[in-house]
């Protein structure tokens, strides 16, 4: 540990303390692995937050970034770039968009689809611009992406946040319908809501949502940044709820580990975006798209993904077992391998034994317990973290 404690020392005098750190420093990944500095290995059911679905250094993905970075780090967008063309035809191969634009993260993904939006009404002299997103939202951490996030604990001390934004409850279409106006521009949300609590809709509420933005002639947005690339069991979270968006916003675990993030859309929508209107100096660099091809690759290989559906049916039916045993234990929900158990009190502990233990799980809404593993994870090491939350659950005062 006290090389650990090392790094942490240097963290804490030289990093701006915008995250709270567990004490341990990772310094090395292959597959559902991670070791910390002083050798200690993980089996890791974070995933980089929902961004390592392959798992750690893919042979494939470490293989593509080496080529590339032998070949060209970057260029300007002023230029066409090979990596990049080819990237965004195989997105559009697999996805219901015919254009895309490239930036860095998820957050830069939504802040352009909020540009984009509000421009599209107005190159129609049309005085539409406000947006409606669902309480417990998370939609990144600029000031736009930020306004757009529905949670105030996140607000507290950037006020005043950009205006034009209508807070409604989530899975609850007629909240919607009573919130749009005549300055109504678009709907944004997220298939399942990941930083919110893992929280999941009626199997109709997206196609009610769908309606209501086609009778007032808005635009619907979906927040695929953490859904996207199969971590609910399809390569997109819109396949499973039964309606395609217009736009829909993408990061995380599309560069299999590497920086990168996106907006796709229809031809129509996407046009809005000519020289001038948006751009990213970084977004779309040689190396990230090329990582981003060989992850895509993987994750569309014949039968991958079924397999990851099969391991989170697994791991659902074993947290339902945890869950029959420990009273503590008030909800087990999700899709994929996006699962959530929620306790009746602060899981902060839970996380803390399991990393004792050598396992790696997030904690958010301070009683939500998150498991974004790799789809890669398999059933033998499900088993054991489920051995480990027993004990560290057997801790905790029902």
């Amino acid at each position: 540990m006290k090389r650990n404690q090392d790094i942490v020392k240097l963290t804490e005098k030289h990093i701006a303390s915008t995250y709270g750190r567990y004490p341990i420093a990772l310094v090395r990944g292959k597959g559902t692995q991670l070791w910390d500095r002083s050798g200690k290995q993980y089996t890791d059911f974070v995933s980089g937050l929902a961004v390592d679905n392959l798992g750690h250094c893919h042979a494939a993905v470490v293989e593509a970034i080496r080529k590339q970075a032998g070949l060209l780090l970057h260029v300007s967008n002023l230029y066409h770039i090979q990596p990049q063309a080819e990237l965004a035809a195989d997105l559009a191969e697999v996805c219901f968009a015919d254009k895309f634009f490239f930036c860095n993260s998820g957050t830069e993904a939504n802040e352009a689809a909020i540009k984009l939006v509000r421009k599209y009404f107005h190159d129609r002299g049309k005085k539409q611009h406000e947006i409606i997103t669902m309480d417990y939202s998370f939609h990144g951490r600029t000031l736009g992406s930020l306004s757009a996030t529905a949670q105030k604990k996140f607000h507290t001390g950037f006020a005043p946040l950009l205006n034009g934004f209508k807070y409604v409850p989530f899975d609850n279409p007629q909240a919607v319908e009573k919130a749009v106006s005549a300055k109504t521009c678009a709907v944004l949300v997220e298939p399942v809501q990941g930083e919110g609590g893992v929280n999941l809709a009626a199997p109709d509420y997206f196609i009610k949502l769908k309606k209501i933005c086609q009778a007032h002639k808005i635009l619907l947005v979906f927040d695929e940044v953490q859904t996207g690339f199969g971590r609910t069991g399809t390569l997109f979270a819109y396949e499973q709820v039964g309606v395609t968006p217009d736009l829909i916003t993408l990061a995380k675990a599309l560069g299999g580990g590497v920086a990168i993030g996106a907006l796709g859309g229809t031809r129509e929508v996407m046009d809005t975006f000519v020289p001038g209107t948006h751009a990213a100096t970084f977004g779309g660099n040689p190396l990230a798209c090329a990582a981003a091809r060989a992850s895509l690759q993987v994750l569309t290989r014949k039968g991958f993904l079924e397999k990851s559906v099969r391991t989170g049916q697994y791991f659902l039916e074993r947290l339902i077992e945890v869950a029959a045993q420990f009273p503590m234990v008030r909800q087990v929900r999700g899709m994929g391998l996006m699962l959530a158990m929620e306790l009746n009190q602060s899981g902060s502990g839970v996380v803390f034994d399991c990393m004792r233990q050598g396992y790696l799980i997030n904690c958010i809404q301070d009683r939500i317990l998150r498991f974004i593993p790799p789809l890669i994870v398999t059933k033998k090491e499900i088993d054991g973290l489920i051995e480990a939350m027993k004990v560290s659950l057997g801790k905790l005062k029902s």
